[in-house]
């Protein structure tokens, strides 16, 4: 799980220290960062997958500097906690804002403060694992800096933990699901979910082809969640390589017939697409050790759906899904997840975003009599 993300100089977070648990509830005011948190982690898997460049629109371009401040360094740095080892990875990006020219100016990875890998300007030091816990130093090789070095590393035994944590990057999710766009029909098999999950198709494609096993659970949890007769999800063959995502409902006219009927995942409502999403990310995305950053969930469910999804997420965490960490102003999320997992982002007059617990005991300690809802203490602006 991620332990800790820390920034400096992106958009509003500046010297911006988020450490993070199993479960994380992202709350606060508009404009404090939340969804940024999002964009960075998505920017980050993207980068260390290999498939995209440091300059890329959404990536870091020099557009994601801080606007009022003159420094050119952005500074990235995770922690994470991965068999019982701490991993720190740190990314310097350097910028040229007249040029508009971006490119990496240092990236490491350390376990347990022993490094891993170190690319200094374009000069990549290598080390290899050692039996003893340490390393010792491995080839030395120019790359390019507008791309993760990190990324381009092969597997292999002397690199056993540089592999093991790009494969859990691997495995982080970020998606704020958009209903209207979701794509009905599956081109290919795709393990990386896009940011707003519109090829929600090739994922689930791939993921079942992984993992059949698990689409067992997941039919029979949205049996019970959207009812009226759902029957069930296929991907039915329209062309060599083309599988459109059914989705099957029985014959409420004829309930003795045991007949169902097919409809296309863009025919169903936007909520039941959005409910199957989120069961989807919990069931299918736990079978494989994947780490969740969910953005606004509540948007499309009703009311009375969202308190048994946040129920299978929380009871999920830390034993199917490795972590979740959630960005919402819901008062349902905020009053179900706000006390124990809650993170207060805060934006102070110096445009500086804080990050602190929710308050809800007074200065003495002794809890709070006022009986207000976290919630009404958060549209109050009495939370802290």
């Amino acid at each position: 799980m991620i332990k800790r993300l820390y920034v400096d100089n992106y958009k509003c977070l500046v010297n911006f220290d988020l450490p993070l648990q199993e479960l994380s509830l992202l709350l606060g005011p508009s404009g404090t960062g939340k969804t940024s948190v999002l964009d960075i982690i998505f920017a980050l898997r993207r980068l260390l997958s290999g498939d995209a460049r440091v300059a890329d629109p959404d990536i870091f371009p020099d557009r994601t500097l801080t606007c009022w401040q003159s420094r050119e360094l952005q500074v990235f740095e995770i922690q994470a906690f991965l068999q019982s080892e701490t991993f720190t990875y740190r990314l310097e990006v350097e910028h040229q804002r007249s040029a508009h020219l971006s490119r990496i100016s240092r990236e490491k990875l350390e376990v347990e403060g022993t490094p891993l890998f170190d690319c200094v300007q374009g000069e990549v030091q290598l080390f290899r694992d050692d039996p003893s816990g340490r390393t010792t130093e491995g080839p030395v090789y120019s790359t390019d800096w507008r791309e993760s070095a990190l990324a381009r590393v092969a597997p292999g035994r002397s690199n056993e933990r540089l592999t093991r944590f790009l494969e859990y990057m691997g495995r982080v999710l970020v998606c704020g699901v958009n209903p209207p766009v979701l794509q009905a029909e599956s081109t290919e098999e795709n393990s990386v979910l896009q940011r707003d999950a519109r090829n929600f198709a090739d994922w689930y494609r791939h993921t079942l082809q992984e993992r059949p096993d698990l689409y067992f659970e997941l039919k029979k949890t949205l049996t019970d969640v959207i009812g009226a007769g759902f029957d069930g999800i296929r991907l039915e063959r329209v062309g060599t390589e083309t599988r459109a995502l059914m989705v099957a409902f029985a014959n409420q006219a004829d309930t003795d017939s045991g007949l169902t009927y097919p409809l296309r995942f863009d025919r169903i409502s936007d909520g039941q697409r959005a409910l199957i999403v989120l069961y989807s990310l919990i069931h299918l995305a736990g079978g494989g050790g994947y780490t969740l950053f969910l953005d606004e969930p509540e948007n499309y469910v009703a009311l009375r759906e969202l308190q048994p999804w946040l129920m299978s997420l929380e009871n999920a965490c830390g034993d199917v899904v490795s972590q979740a960490v959630v960005s919402s102003h819901h008062p349902e999320l905020i009053d179900y997840l706000g006390y124990e997992s809650g993170i207060m982002l805060q934006r102070e007059t110096s445009g500086v975003i804080t990050v602190s617990r929710p308050q809800t005991k007074s200065g003495d300690g002794t809890e709070d009599t006022i009986g207000l809802k976290l919630s009404e203490l958060v549209a109050r602006g009495w939370e802290q």
